[in-house]
């Protein structure tokens, strides 16, 4: 009987020192969150109630004139406009291209791992470099798609300063960039497949096209589902592609949600109006995103 309550005792001592390791171990990055992204968050909310500025003294509260102003602000609306334009033609595209590269690299041959670097390589460009280069590929004068333009004996194009094409040149960049880490998503998911499946949908003699719709796609809806929300997140925040392309323009037709809040934060200094915009996108965001989640569990469970 003692040696019974002895190793419980034992056993219950054991568990809280576990505990008491496990808290340590997780408190530096719990302090982390709690200083630089949860505390921030707070006062930020608190902010966007306010009439709050940089520069000067303007500190007032008042209430929700800035939400209810946002919400008939023409300039606000067309930004968001013009990021969800982005992402609406993007996410499909963008994960085809990704699924389809990593369905080429999947068999491993002598030049496999070739591609995968080359396919991968406009990831790891930054953002300003890629932005520059294809600024100059646009350019009117010297740019590369007016020199096969003008050898294709097709009208030549300013392509960035026109407002019915300039988010196309924006949408095109930022599939070339990005394709290439989904890509890696995707190959992921599709090693994760056994090969005993296509042996056995080969003897039943289903056909490639078969597999893919049967076996591939199938098995690949968590990972689908990962790469479309995270693709959904990326382009309704898009900004950094703008900036260097075309700074919002040309008249504010490429100008997404995110660019908008910069210029009203750093360069109107209107911090309560911008943290209030980023706080309606952040609920824009989340509502996309339990709603992309919830339609994959309910494909899931059929």
């Amino acid at each position: 009987m003692n040696s019974a309550i002895h190793r419980k005792k034992s056993s219950q001592s054991f568990r809280k020192h576990e505990q008491v390791t496990a808290f340590w171990f997780v408190f530096p990055a719990l302090a982390l969150l709690l200083v630089f992204v949860f505390y921030p968050m707070i006062q930020a909310f608190m902010i966007s109630f306010k009439n709050y500025s940089l520069v000067g003294s303007g500190d007032v509260f008042v209430g929700l004139d800035n939400y209810t102003g946002l919400l008939t602000d023409r300039s606000f609306l067309n930004s968001l406009k013009h990021s969800f334009y982005f992402a609406v033609i993007v996410i499909p595209i963008q994960t085809s291209i990704a699924l389809g590269l990593a369905l080429l690299i999947q068999k491993k041959t002598a030049a496999s791992g070739l591609f995968r670097t080359l396919y991968f390589i406009p990831v790891v460009i930054s953002t300003a470099v890629a932005a520059t280069v294809f600024k100059l590929i646009y350019n009117k004068e010297f740019g590369l798609l007016n020199s096969v333009l003008k050898a294709l004996h097709l009208p030549l194009t300013n392509f960035l300063s026109n407002p019915e094409t300039a988010m196309n040149g924006i949408i095109i960049l930022g599939i070339w960039k990005a394709a290439g880490f989904f890509m890696i998503i995707f190959l992921a998911g599709l090693n994760n497949i056994s090969p005993d499946l296509y042996e056995a949908a080969k003897v039943d003699g289903a056909s490639k096209l078969q597999q893919f719709f049967k076996i591939t796609l199938p098995l690949l809806k968590r990972t689908t589902a990962f790469v479309v929300i995270m693709t959904t997140i990326d382009a309704i925040k898009l900004s950094g592609l703008v900036f260097v392309l075309t700074n919002g323009g040309p008249n504010s037709s490429t100008e997404t949600v995110v660019f908008y809040i910069y210029k009203l934060a750093f360069q109107q200094m209107r911090m309560g109006y911008a943290t209030a915009a980023a706080f309606i996108l952040f609920a824009i965001v989340l509502i996309i995103s339990l709603v992309q989640m919830k339609l994959f569990d309910n494909e899931k469970d059929e």
